[in-house]
């Protein structure tokens, strides 16, 4: 019984295949597709699980990040660097903007968390990003970000892992500023622009769609190396220690906490509930178990993110 209950409130298979309906304006009522039955194998789990690296830690809260820039405008705080993705707190003054950019190979993905950022994405319409925006940008389509209003923007960023922006010529003529292990030079790019499938779009506003406006929360991102999948429920009474959740073979998750209390129990870590704002991460290997913490019957979203839309998760045996 345990691991069907885990499997409810867990980031589950079943869940890693919602939310196509919830990345369109006006999703068809439909019910989630069948959960592929669970069978036992001997899964192989790193021994020991993977290390907290700096800047890696279990849980990155807000408060802490936010108190270590107190007086700057603008500023950028790494908080998780793994084998396949990176994330990053960025702030920015009030009337500042980026350069457009682009990244070679894999999506990028913004969580704004602070005042309104202009997002303006190659081939679409600019729009104001506000708090509990999520946004979506796929490879080789230049972006550019403007704080706009009268307080910083702050956003949490994911890309993929080592990835180095490129700027279009035409927008950057003078050679940038070369960054270790790599020097720019001029070259003519072959592979075509990214674009957004059938399912998809560049911006999710899930206070206003989702939590007052009803549509079903699910995956935003679900591409070949970045899924941002938006878990939805009710608070529930803690489950018990023996229930350890799941792990993972061959890669990290980490969760951004969009809404309500979110409880952990990871292997080598005290229990602990995080709130909005922050970031949590279960390492490679580790036993992991979320629930949705606060009151019976309150609302928490945790955004999940890794980078394998049908990573496989490994359970308890039963």
């Amino acid at each position: 019984m345990a691991i069907i209950k885990a499997a409810f409130y867990l980031c589950s298979p079943a869940l890693l295949i919602l939310g196509a309906s919830a990345q369109t304006s006006a999703p068809a009522p439909s019910a989630p597709p069948a959960r592929p039955p669970m069978e036992n194998a001997w899964s192989p789990k790193r021994t020991p699980p993977r290390a907290y690296d700096a800047p890696n830690r279990p849980w990155w809260k807000l408060a802490d990040i936010l108190a270590a820039h107190k007086g700057q405008k603008s500023w950028t705080h790494a908080i998780v660097r793994n084998r396949d993705l990176e994330a990053d707190w960025h702030q920015m003054a009030a009337g500042q903007r980026t350069e457009p950019l682009m990244y070679a190979d894999n999506a990028t993905a913004l969580i704004v968390w602070g005042g309104q950022l202009r997002v303006s994405i190659k081939g679409q319409e600019p729009f104001v990003a506000v708090k509990g925006g999520e946004v979506n940008i796929p490879f080789r389509l230049p972006f550019t970000l403007e704080s706009v209003g009268d307080e910083p923007a702050l956003w949490l960023e994911v890309h993929g892992a080592g990835d180095v922006p490129l700027y279009p010529a035409a927008t950057r003529p003078d050679k940038p500023r070369d960054v270790p292990g790599f020097t720019y030079v001029k070259a003519a790019l072959m592979g075509g622009d990214g674009h957004y499938g059938a399912a998809d779009r560049p911006y999710l506003d899930y206070y206003k769609d989702v939590v007052t406006g009803g549509q079903r929360a699910g995956a935003f991102i679900a591409g070949d190396h970045l899924f941002v999948n938006n878990i939805r429920g009710k608070g529930i009474k803690t489950p018990p220690t023996s229930d350890l959740g799941h792990f993972h073979f061959g890669y990290d998750e980490f969760w951004f906490i969009m809404e309500g209390n979110v409880d952990y129990q990871i292997e080598g870590v005290p229990f602990f509930t995080a709130s909005p704002g922050d970031v949590v991460t279960a390492a490679q290997g580790r036993w992991h178990r979320a629930s949705f913490g606060g009151q019976p019957g309150q609302m928490a979203t945790r955004v999940a993110i890794n980078p394998y839309p049908r990573g496989l998760h490994s359970f308890q045996s039963h």
